[in-house]
């Protein structure tokens, strides 16, 4: 079953007018289409942004979670505690699992790509800031920014020479999601 929540590429772009920023122009294409041109104009990094903001929540954590595991191939175990927290929330994707995510993700390293990955579970829903008197909703944007941040990082970290190619086997595993779900 198709996981596309909008009609048109336009469509997601006025769901997200101050947080979905690419280069390419918005059009009247359905998503999948737009998203598909942007992998074969190279447009790679528009791509990825456009695909995280194209899945719901879980697709876009379960997909960043899948391409960061891709890019970095062999990840310590030692080290995967924010890796294992998104995946953990996808699978079972309740508060207590989003709120082990989300501590996961505060207390690690930013510019780990697996920090960003707890994040994006951390940040699917609840309270961004839980003030008694002006209690803050996590915005919508959250998820698909750290899902965006984690994979665009974790690509850093790969192999320079091969950065295109695995780019887009991540935006093409993110259009086969968008099109079956998980």
């Amino acid at each position: 079953m198709s996981r596309v929540r909008f009609a048109t590429a336009r469509a997601l772009f006025e769901a997200f007018p101050k947080s979905l920023t690419i280069a390419a122009p918005p059009t009247d294409e359905p998503p999948l289409v737009f998203l598909k041109k942007l992998s074969s104009d190279q447009r790679f990094e528009d791509a990825v942004t456009f695909c995280a903001y194209l899945l719901p929540r879980r697709e876009a954590t379960w997909w960043a979670c899948g391409c960061v595991r891709s890019l970095l191939c062999d990840i310590d175990r030692a080290k995967a505690a924010c890796l294992i927290a998104a995946e953990a929330w996808v699978h079972e994707p309740d508060d207590e699992h989003r709120r082990a995510a989300l501590k996961a993700g505060s207390d690690a390293h930013s510019n780990d790509p697996m920090t960003w990955l707890a994040l994006a579970a951390g940040w699917s829903g609840g309270l961004l800031l839980a003030h008694p008197e002006h209690p803050v909703a996590v915005p919508p944007y959250m998820t698909a920014r750290a899902a965006r941040i984690a994979i665009l990082l974790g690509a850093h970290f790969a192999n320079r020479d091969n950065r295109p190619a695995l780019l887009q086997a991540c935006i093409a595993e993110g259009v086969k999601l968008a099109e079956t779900g998980l």
